[in-house]
């Protein structure tokens, strides 16, 4: 009887001893266990958004490279007709029948990176007009000319060498909301209102403002937006101003 009682203590004395032994085992493991859990909990995925704006910081030129992409073209400061950037690219997400599909490297990839925003978000919205050669804008500039006359025709479309088209740094941009179209009713359209509160954040500007006539020279024109880097975009948008109010605060 007294074996007996003695191996069953014997033998509850194991049993504690293997069950501690478990626990401070797994009290052991646990913080590595739990660090991988956490871990895993903490490795962000990232979204399109997320990754689009990452793509886009990538792309993004050093400062002393944007100040090129800041230069003023305008009526009072033209390029010359032989003016042709070395960098044009081909922009795929276009409007049907559009024959000005080019922009340069620069701009075509911010546009690409503004363009998939957009469609996150739930917007469609496309290359209506890219590059434009100065002969291009010669035969445009005399069609409306010949519809409308000069002084009509140079509120809304720059004499031929004073187009930022030739640049290969200007997009007019439309949807199919507008069916396609440069409207200024594209403004107040959903795809209008997002282009001009996120265009900067990819280095683009509303470049023809509402009220800035007399500024820019031209009438108000929502579908036209400006490549000129991040930074200086966001300036420009946040202050409400034009490229050339922008650039007189420059030192």
């Amino acid at each position: 009887m007294i074996r007996r009682n003695k191996r069953q203590r014997t033998q509850r004395r194991i049993i504690v001893v293997i069950i501690l032994l478990l626990f401070s085992t797994g009290f052991l493991f646990y913080p590595v266990l739990n660090k991988r859990i956490e871990a895993k909990r903490v490795d962000p995925i990232p979204s399109s958004l997320e990754q689009i704006e990452a793509d886009i910081r990538e792309i993004q030129l050093p400062s002393a490279d944007t100040e090129i992409y800041l230069d003023l073209v305008n009526k009072t400061h033209p390029l010359p007709a032989d003016y042709v950037p070395s960098d044009l690219t081909e922009v795929a997400a276009v409007a049907p029948g559009v024959t000005c599909t080019q922009l340069r490297t620069p701009a075509a990839e911010a546009f690409a990176q503004l363009l998939n925003a957009a469609a996150f978000d739930g917007y469609t919205l496309v290359l209506r007009s890219g590059y434009r050669s100065y002969e291009t804008q010669q035969k445009l500039f005399d069609g409306y000319v010949k519809k409308d006359g000069q002084n009509a025709a140079e509120q809304y479309s720059a004499p031929p060498g004073c187009s930022e088209h030739q640049m290969g740094l200007a997009v007019d941009v439309t949807s199919p909301s507008v069916n396609y179209k440069l409207k200024r009713n594209f403004g107040s359209t959903a795809e209008g209102s997002w282009l001009a509160e996120n265009a900067h954040r990819f280095g683009f500007i509303i470049r023809y403002l509402d009220g800035k006539q007399d500024i820019t020279g031209y009438i108000y024109e929502p579908w036209h937006i400006r490549y000129v880097g991040i930074q200086p975009a966001t300036e420009i948008y946040r202050q409400n101003i034009t490229l050339e109010e922008y650039l007189a605060q420059q030192p």
